[in-house]
């Protein structure tokens, strides 16, 4: 059971064809250039972030609002608000859909996270990006195109995982975001050649199931 998939759950999807232009001010498009908003609610915020990356390199659309939730999925504000609201905004409602088209596709085959213990009860998001859309390079701070591993894991696992991947591989840090974040756990970017982000990510994965087997080792050997 252990690196088996934890599936995201998408909880709704809902398209505006021709949003409000204070809406869309609020949620960080701009009336001059965008009309069309889609929104989808997640279980998982992290594949959401990849998935909405995606979005950008399927259609002319940009990531407005992508926000994570105090405390995670288990602690929503509601049945359908899950972990995540991820907002696209486009020129039109033909580009938007298809941007909504492209996160679906990658929540259902491609971003997740993995339990790294037999009771699937500590998870970790050990994920390669081949190529950067415009959305996620922006947070990185890479360029478009840029091979990225995004790592994800709670704070003891992931800083002992984080080490590894590092060691691990030709990586250099493109951004770590120590713990808590909203759902307290904690995460970084890697980038390198596609090869050596793979290398991290499986490091990475390897040291989070590690620390989940063995959480008291005060000696190091």
């Amino acid at each position: 059971m252990i690196l088996e998939p934890i599936l995201p759950t998408v909880l709704s999807v809902r398209h505006i064809p021709a949003a409000h232009p204070a809406l869309l001010r609020a949620y960080g498009a701009d009336p001059e250039r965008h009309v069309s908003l889609g929104l989808v609610t997640c279980d998982q915020d992290d594949p959401t972030y990849v998935a909405l990356d995606e979005a950008t390199k399927h259609a002319a659309v940009d990531v407005v609002f992508a926000r994570s939730f105090y405390a995670g999925a288990a602690h929503a504000s509601g049945p359908l608000s899950g972990e995540i609201l991820g907002v696209l905004a486009g020129p039109d409602p033909d580009e938007v859909g298809e941007g909504l088209a492209a996160m679906l596709r990658c929540l259902e085959h491609d971003a997740c996270f993995y339990a790294a213990d037999e009771a699937g009860e500590i998870a970790v998001f050990p994920h390669v990006i081949t190529s950067l859309g415009h959305y996620l390079s922006r947070a990185a701070g890479l360029a478009p195109g840029t091979s990225m591993a995004y790592l994800v894991a709670p704070p003891m696992e992931f800083t002992l995982a984080l080490d590894a991947a590092m060691k691990s591989a030709a990586v250099e840090p493109a951004r770590i975001d120590p713990p808590p974040s909203e759902t307290n756990f904690a995460s970084a970017f890697l980038s390198g050649a596609q090869p050596d982000c793979e290398a991290a990510a499986v490091a990475f994965a390897a040291a989070v199931v590690d620390v989940a087997r063995r959480p008291v080792r005060p000696t190091a050997y």
